[in-house]
C-alpha cells in the first residue's frame, strides 16, 4: 500500500485479491474452478516415512527427496516444496544454499511459510524466516516421474513471481488452477526474501561476492529457477520452455532477471505486467541500509545479525517498497541501462500496463482541495509544474475525489511511481522491440471491480493490480474480485488466460478464435477489453491517451 504522503520515485506493492468461483457454463472453452480456501500460512511441510495409501499416488522424486501432492480444483498440486535451505542463523543475508536431502516422502499438500513481512493488503504479518518454498500445479495425468522427454509430452512451464513492492506478498496468492485447466501447462509460484531480509545493503553484511549488494531476494528467484531446471521434468514440465512472469515488483524482477548474467539460460520467455526496470546504485542502497541499521539500533553488521527477526521487521515499518541494487555480479549494470544498451537476455517478452495505474495509488489524496493539488504537483515536478497543471487541470476531473483522479492520471501517464505505466512503459516496449520479439498490451477494462471499498463510489478505472484477478482467481485482498466479474469480464478473463498460455507455449500470444495480436514492431498493441471487444490499437493512439508527446518532451 502507498502512504498518503507523496514523494518522488515511490515504490509501491499492489493490493492482492483472491476468489472462489465457477462459470464453465458461461465460457465452455475454459474450466473455471474455485481456488483453495485460505491464504496458506502453514508451517513447513513435515516429512513422513509412511507410504501413501495406494503406494504411489502423486508422489514425485525431486533431486532432494520425494514429495507427495494432492488432487484439488481438478489438477495436481504440490505445495510448499523447499527450493533452498532456510535462510536462518548464519544463512540470514547469505546467498541461498542447497536443501538438505530428506528420507521418506515429504508432504507437499499445504503452502510453506510466507517470508517475513508486515501486515498489508497482501496479507497478515509473517515472522518466519524459514520461507523459501515453491508450489507446482500440473494437469492431472501429466507425465510426472515417467522419464519422458520433450517428445514424450513435456509441457510448457509458467513461473509466476509475485508483486508487493519487494516488501510483501507470497506465492500462495497465485494458485495456478485456472491457467493449468485452461491451457494444459505447468505453473510454478514461488516465495523469495523480502524487505530488509531480501534487499538490505550494509558494509560487511554479505557473506559472498554475490551478496555484496544485498540482492538476496533476486538470488532466491534465480535459485528457484534453477530448481525448476533440475526438477520440473519430473512434474511433466519442459525445462527448455520456461516462461517467467511477474506483476509490479514481480515485473521489476522480470527486467532484473533478464539483466542478470547468473540468470542466463534459466528461462526462454518473459511476461512483465505493470513493471519497469527500476533499480538503485550501490551508494544509494548503502545509504538506505545504514539508515535502517540505525533505526534498528545498530551501527555495524554484527549487531544486525544478532538482532531478532521481529525487531528488524518492526524497524522496517517505514518502508513502502524496496529496490534491486546494481553494480555487483548479479546486476553489473542498472537494468534500465542494460536494456537500453542491449546487454540483456534476448528472449521473447509480453509486457503491458493498466490504463489507470495511478488511481490505485492516489486514493489517499482524494480529499485534497484544488490549492493542495497545485502545491503537490509543484512539489513533485518543480519548474515543470505549470505545464503539468495546464495538461491536467483540476476542473477536468469529476467530484468527489477530484484530486485523486487528477493525480492518478499524472502518475499513470508520467510513470511517476517507479516507471510503472503510461509513457515509460511505451518507451520500454520500444526498446525491447528493437532487440527481441515483443508483444504489448494495455488492460482497458475501466469498470473492473475495485480492490477495496474505502472510498464509496471511487472510480478505480483499470487501476494497478486489477488485472490479476482475471488471471489468478486466488489473488485477494480479503474478498473475491473474481466473484464480482460480470459475464463480459469473465470473457476477458478467458481471453487473457488463453493468450498467456499461448505465450508460454509458443512464445507468441496466438490462439484460435482470438483476435490477431501483432508484435510491437508493427507499432500496434492489444487493448484488453471485456465482452469480446479486445482489439489492437496503434502506438499513436496509446501515446495520445497518455499525453506522451508532453511527457517525452521533458526527458533528457
Amino acid at each position: 500500500m502507498m502512504s498518503s504522503t507523496p514523494g518522488r520515485r515511490r515504490r509501491i506493492g499492489p493490493w492482492h485479491l483472491r476468489s472462489v468461483a465457477g462459470l464453465a457454463a458461461v465460457l465452455p472453452l475454459a474450466v473455471f474452478l474455485s481456488a483453495a480456501p485460505g491464504q496458506g500460512h502453514t508451517a513447513a511441510a513435515a516429512v513422513t516415512r509412511a507410504a501413501p495409501a495406494d503406494g504411489s499416488a502423486l508422489v514425485v522424486a525431486t533431486d532432494r527427496g520425494k514429495v507427495q501432492g494432492k488432487s484439488a480444483e481438478g489438477i495436481d498440486q504440490f505445495l510448499g516444496i523447499p527450493y533452498a535451505a532456510p535462510p536462518v542463523g548464519a544463512l540470514r543475508w547469505a546467498a541461498p544454499q542447497p536443501v538438505t536431502p530428506w528420507q521418506g516422502i515429504r508432504s507437499a499438500q499445504s503452502y510453506g511459510n510466507r517470508c517475513p513481512q508486515l501486515a498489508s493488503g497482501n496479507g497478515p504479518r509473517s515472522d518466519t524466516e524459514d520461507c523459501l518454498y515453491l508450489n507446482v500445479f500440473t494437469p492431472p495425468g501429466a507425465p510426472a516421474a515417467k522419464g519422458g522427454g520433450r517428445d514424450a509430452g513435456r509441457l510448457p512451464v509458467l513461473v509466476m513471481i509475485h508483486g508487493g513492492g519487494l516488501v510483501n506478498g507470497s506465492g500462495d496468492q497465485h494458485d495456478g488452477s485456472l491457467i493449468v485447466n485452461t491451457d494444459h501447462i505447468v505453473v510454478v509460484s514461488i516465495n523469495y526474501r523480502l524487505g530488509v531480509f531480501g534487499f538490505l545493503d550494509v558494509p560487511g553484511l554479505g557473506t559472498s561476492p554475490f551478496t555484496a549488494n544485498g540482492n538476496y531476494g533476486l538470488l532466491d528467484q534465480e535459485a528457484a529457477l534453477r530448481w525448476v531446471q533440475r526438477n520440473v521434468g519430473a512434474f511433466g514440465g519442459d525445462p527448455g520452455r520456461v516462461t517467467i512472469a511477474g506483476e509490479s515488483a514481480g515485473g521489476w524482477s522480470m527486467c532484473a532477471l533478464m539483466s542478470s548474467p547468473p540468470a542466463r539460460g534459466l528461462f526462454s520467455a518473459a511476461i512483465m505486467e505493470s513493471g519497469s526496470c527500476a533499480s538503485r546504485p550501490a551508494a544509494d542502497a548503502q545509504s538506505a541500509g545504514l539508515a535502517f541499521a540505525a533505526q534498528a539500533g545498530c551501527t555495524a553488521a554484527a549487531c544486525l545479525r544478532n538482532t531478532p527477526e521481529s525487531t528488524l521487521l518492526d524497524a522496517s515499518a517505514g518502508l513502502s517498497s524496496e529496490e534491486f541494487t546494481s553494480g555487483g555480479p548479479e546486476l553489473p549494470f542498472p537494468p534500465a541501462h542494460a536494456v537500453a544498451s542491449g546487454r540483456y537476455t534476448h528472449v521473447p517478452i509480453l509486457l503491458g500496463d493498466n490504463h489507470d495505474e495511478g488511481r490505485t495509488f492516489a486514493q489517499g489524496l482524494a480529499g485534497l482541495a484544488e490549492q493542495q493539488y497545485t502545491d503537490l504537483v509543484t512539489q513533485e515536478f518543480g519548474a515543470r509544474a505549470p505545464e503539468v497543471l495546464q495538461h491536467y487541470p483540476f476542473s477536468s476531473y469529476p467530484s468527489p475525489y477530484t484530486a485523486a483522479y487528477a493525480i492518478g492520471a499524472i502518475w499513470t501517464d508520467s510513470g511517476f511511481i517507479a516507471g510503472i505505466g503510461g509513457c515509460p512503459t511505451q518507451s520500454l516496449a520500444a526498446q525491447f522491440a528493437g532487440g527481441t520479439p515483443t508483444y504489448v498490451y494495455q488492460f482497458d477494462d475501466r469498470q473492473a471491480p475495485g480492490l477495496n471499498n474505502n472510498l464509496p463510489g471511487y472510480q478505480w478505472g483499470a487501476g494497478h493490480a486489477m488485472e490479476l484477478a482475471y488471471l489468478w482467481p486466488s489473488f485477494n485482498n480479503g474478498f473475491s474480485l473474481y466473484d464480482l466479474l460480470t459475464p463480459a469480464q469473465l470473457e476477458l478473463s478467458h481471453q487473457m488466460v488463453v493468450w498467456w498460455g499461448a505465450f508460454a507455449r509458443f512464445h507468441a500470444p496466438v490462439a484460435p478464435g482470438q483476435p490477431a495480436w501483432l508484435p510491437y514492431n508493427s507499432k500496434r498493441l492489444m487493448s484488453l477489453r471485456p465482452g469480446g471487444q479486445s482489439q489492437t490499437i496503434s502506438a499513436g493512439t496509446y501515446a495520445a491517451e497518455h499525453q506522451c508527446a508532453f511527457w517525452n518532451a521533458g526527458q533528457p
